[in-house]
């Protein structure tokens, strides 16, 4: 039986990625130099693209916050050519002994990092994460199969056309990065766990829910992105209201975004009205529990609300009497990903630290530091919310595995059986 084409497809990524697997640190860091000079040549023909899409985008009505994932600057597209460089800078995760360890004489256990095989990588609108992804797959060692959503599709092709151009230039395949261009392939993609390795899916709640519940393939993601922040009644006013609106106006189509500000019944009454006329101006649309209503003019939230994952410029304020009730308020509703507390009080904010279960807990500061390029990972393959590592923003470090590896020299297990069985030193060794 013949195969399909986009079986074919993956097959020759899958034999790609073997020989890009074997290559060195300086093959690899070299084809991301030569990505990100391919990028940079590219950079007019990529933003026409970009234009083509967000203006056909319009047109259907997307999704406000699929727009704004959808539309790629030109600080935006310069940011992802700096991550593939950042990315090319950073410490080869191939090839790192992790254990070192002498089980007898002149048997030696090592285990050595080593690549995934091939990522699957499906994502909403989101043009730079065809960069993202490709520089992350490249330094570690992984083939990729990537598929954007229909709405990217001119910015995805010309994005991937300059890589392609790029690793022409270089040691790596570049049959080892590839594009989907037709949705029906997804349905396809996912039952082919023989030779994907991981799948990775980037947008909405309901689109990550549909790749997990339709696959056998290992899954790499989050369904939620459900963020708060707390602000304590020993918080700094000023510095709680920039960081508000820092955190849910910067970019609030993002997953790091905040969804629900919870605010100590103690300063709610100085603060709510300075926080809120901020947010307002900033065309926030704010929904309350009662007492917030009651302090501020606003619509009163249901129970959906503290829920709800808007990704728009809508924000639920919650009143709360103590950091117990906001702990226990983040418990319920929280989905794992990013809460934040603003407090000078160092007691409060190390229990809100030690005792939120988040992938990422912060103290004075924006939930929307929450990212790859921000924590100097270079890029990200997306953000893991599961308590299994890896957590939070992967990168490189998501994409390797290990492998154990003995030498010995004859050496049988019967040796170290029965009533004479000989003892294993079990020796670290130095790396």
């Amino acid at each position: 039986m013949t195969d399909s084409p986009l079986v074919q497809r993956v097959k020759e990524v899958h034999e790609q990625a073997r020989l890009l697997a074997t290559l060195d640190a300086t093959a690899r860091n070299d084809a991301l130099e030569q990505v990100a000079c391919a990028l940079e040549a590219a950079r007019e023909e990529i933003l026409a693209a970009n234009a083509a899409d967000c203006e056909q985008a319009k047109a259907n009505q997307l999704n406000p916050s699929l727009y704004a994932r959808l539309e790629l600057s030109p600080s935006k597209l310069a940011a992802a050519i700096a991550g593939v460089r950042q990315v090319a800078a950073l410490a080869d995760p191939l090839g790192q002994r992790q254990l070192h360890r002498e089980l007898d004489t002149g048997l030696i256990l090592s285990r050595v990092t080593c690549p995934l095989g091939v990522l699957g990588v499906i994502f909403e609108a989101r043009p730079d994460a065809v960069v993202q992804i490709a520089s992350l797959a490249i330094k570690s060692g992984n083939g990729a199969i990537l598929k954007g959503g229909q709405e990217a599709s001119r910015s995805c092709q010309a994005i991937m056309q300059a890589i392609h151009r790029g690793l022409e230039k270089s040691a790596v395949p570049a049959g080892a990065i590839a594009l989907l261009m037709r949705r029906a392939e997804i349905t396809e993609l996912l039952q082919l766990d023989q030779w994907v390795d991981l799948i990775i899916p980037r947008g909405s709640n309901e689109f990550v829910r549909y790749i997990q519940n339709n696959t056998r393939i290992p899954v790499l993601g989050h369904a939620d992105g459900l963020c708060h922040l707390y602000v304590d009644v020993a918080a700094d006013l000023e510095k709680a209201i920039a960081i508000a609106l820092d955190a849910k106006t910067q970019y609030p189509a993002a997953c790091n975004a905040i969804e629900t500000l919870l605010v100590h019944r103690g300063i709610a009454e100085a603060f709510l009205p300075k926080v809120a006329a901020a947010l307002e101006k900033a065309g926030v649309e704010l929904r309350g529990d009662a007492i917030a209503c009651h302090l501020v003019p606003m619509t009163l939230a249901s129970e959906a609300d503290w829920a709800t994952e808007y990704c728009d410029l809508i924000l639920s304020i919650k009143v709360v009497p103590d950091l117990d009730a906001a702990l226990d308020h983040i418990a319920t509703y929280g989905s794992g990903h990013t809460e934040a507390i603003v407090t000078e009080d160092a007691a409060a904010a190390a229990r809100f630290l030690q005792e939120v279960d988040a992938a990422g807990v912060f103290h004075n500061c924006s939930t929307r530091f929450a990212d790859g390029f921000r924590y100097g990972f270079g890029a990200e393959v997306g953000i893991s919310t599961h308590k299994l590592p890896p957590r939070g923003p992967v990168g490189l470090e998501g994409l390797v595995t290990y492998k154990y590896q003995l030498v010995g020299n004859g050496h049988i297990v019967a040796t170290y059986s029965g009533a004479n069985a000989k003892p294993f030193t079990h020796r670290d060794l130095e790396s």
